[in-house]
C-alpha cells in the first residue's frame, strides 16, 4: 500500500511536469528518470525497514513467551546434618528413701512439699526392743569390763591362769561388738535427708509395718539435674565428650543449648542403644526431673560445599535434577543439571556433583519449566542464604 501511494504521487508530479510547456522534452525525461531513482532507494529502505519491523516482532513474541523466573548464583557454605532423639531431665539427687530395718512406723516428721536439710529427720520406726537389748548388753559390758581388769591386774602378778585372762578379755570384747551393732540397729530405725531437697512424696503412715527396702520418702533436689537419652548404636563413634548440643522443651515450648557430658560405652541389649548424658544449665523456666525433652545431636559437618533447598530437586526416569538457566544463541534458556545428593537436613539437602560454583539456579518459576524453555529474570538473588 505505501508502494502504491508513493509510485501515484511520482506519477501525478511527473505528469504536471509534461502539462507544462515551459518545459522541454529532454529536461521532462530527465525528471522522469531522477523520480524513478528515488521511487527505488525509497523502495529499498522500505523493504529494510519491513524486514526490522518483523524481527523485532519476533523477538517480542518471544519473550512474551518466555517463563519469568527467580535465580540465585551457586556458592559454597557450612552443612550440617542432625537427628533428634527424645530424651528426658533426671537428677541425681532424686531418691526414694527406704527402711534398712523392719518394724512398725513410729512418726512421720515431713509432708509432701516439705523443704529438708541434710541429716533432718523424716520417718521414726518404733526401736523399744533395740533400745532394751542395749540396756541389757551395757549392764553385761559393765561387768565384764570390771571382771577383765580384775584378771588383767592378777595376770600381771603371776595369778591365775592365762586362760581366765583369755575368757575375760574375750566377753568384754563382745559385748564391745555387740553393743556397736545394736547402736548401728538404733540408727537404722530413723530415717534422715542425705541432702537438702524438697519433699515429692510421703508413702510411710504411721502405725504401718516397714520393711527393708520398702519406699518411704522421695526427696529431690533439682541443683543437681542433667539430661540424658538412649542412642541408637548405629551412631557408635559420631558423638563425644564436650559436643555441642541444642535441648528442646516441648511443653513449654524453650530451646537451650549444652554440652555433652558423658557417652555410655556399653550398649544396651533390649534396645541396641546408648547412653549420653549432657548438662542442665541454670534456665529461666520451670523444669522437673522426667520431664520429656528433644535433643538435635549434630552427626555430620562439612564446612564448604554446595546446598540447596530441597524442594528444588526433581526427578525423572533418568534420575535426579533441577533446573538452571544457561544462555543459547543470546537467549536464557532453562537447562537440567543431573545432580547426586547427599544428606537432607532441616529442608536443604547436600549436592555432591554436578553443581559448579556460580551456576544460576532457579529457585521460583522452576515447575513451569522443561528442558530448553526461554526464560527472563524477574530479579536475580545473591544472597546465598537462599541455598
Amino acid at each position: 500500500m505505501k508502494n502504491i501511494l508513493l509510485y501515484l504521487t511520482v506519477s501525478a508530479a511527473v505528469l504536471a511536469g509534461c502539462s507544462s510547456g515551459n518545459d522541454s522534452l529532454e529536461a521532462k525525461k530527465e525528471k522522469v528518470a531522477e523520480y524513478k531513482k528515488e521511487l527505488h532507494e525509497i523502495n529499498v529502505k522500505i523493504r529494510e525497514l519491513e524486514s526490522e519491523i518483523a524481527s523485532l516482532e519476533g523477538v517480542s513474541e518471544q519473550r512474551s513467551n518466555a517463563i519469568l523466573v527467580n535465580t540465585s548464583p551457586v556458592q559454597p557454605t557450612r552443612f550440617t546434618h542432625a537427628i533428634d532423639v527424645r530424651g528426658n531431665v533426671a537428677s541425681r539427687t532424686n531418691v526414694f528413701l527406704s527402711s534398712e530395718t523392719g518394724g512398725a512406723i513410729q512418726q512421720v516428721r515431713v509432708s509432701e512439699g516439705n523443704v529438708v536439710k541434710k541429716g533432718d529427720i523424716l520417718v521414726t520406726i518404733d526401736n523399744a526392743i533395740i533400745r532394751n537389748n542395749i540396756a541389757e548388753v551395757k549392764t553385761a559390758l559393765e561387768l565384764a569390763e570390771a571382771v577383765f581388769e580384775r584378771q588383767s591386774n592378777l595376770w600381771e602378778k603371776k595369778i591365775g591362769t592365762e586362760i581366765q585372762y583369755l575368757e575375760a578379755k574375750n566377753r568384754k570384747e563382745s559385748l564391745e561388738r555387740q553393743l556397736t551393732t545394736l547402736e548401728t540397729q538404733l540408727s537404722k530405725t530413723i530415717i534422715r535427708a542425705p541432702f537438702a531437697g524438697s519433699v515429692d512424696a510421703v508413702e510411710a503412715k504411721v502405725g504401718q509395718m516397714a520393711q527393708p527396702g520398702m519406699p518411704l520418702v522421695q526427696i529431690v533436689n533439682q541443683n543437681d539435674m542433667y539430661i540424658e537419652a538412649d542412642v541408637s548404636e548405629r551412631f557408635i563413634g559420631d558423638f563425644k565428650k564436650g559436643d555441642h548440643v541444642e535441648v528442646f522443651f516441648p511443653i513449654v515450648n524453650r530451646k537451650i543449648e549444652t554440652s555433652i557430658i558423658a557417652v555410655s560405652e556399653i550398649i544396651n541389649l533390649e534396645n541396641r542403644t546408648f547412653k549420653i548424658e549432657m548438662r542442665m544449665p541454670k534456665v529461666d523456666f520451670v523444669v522437673k526431673p522426667n520431664q520429656v525433652v528433644v535433643i538435635q545431636l549434630i552427626d555430620y559437618t562439612r564446612d564448604s560445599t554446595i546446598v540447596v533447598p530441597t524442594e528444588l530437586i526433581l526427578s525423572d526416569a533418568d534420575g535426579k535434577f533441577l533446573y538452571v538457566v544457561e544462555d543459547q544463541d543470546n537467549q536464557q534458556v532453562a537447562a537440567k543439571a543431573r545432580i547426586s545428593v547427599g544428606m537432607t537436613s532441616e529442608g536443604k539437602t547436600e549436592i555432591l556433583d554436578g553443581l559448579e560454583i556460580g551456576d544460576l539456579v532457579v529457585l521460583q518459576g522452576y515447575r513451569d519449566l522443561t528442558e530448553g524453555t526461554i526464560v527472563e529474570q524477574t530479579e536475580k538473588s545473591t544472597e546465598t542464604a537462599k541455598l
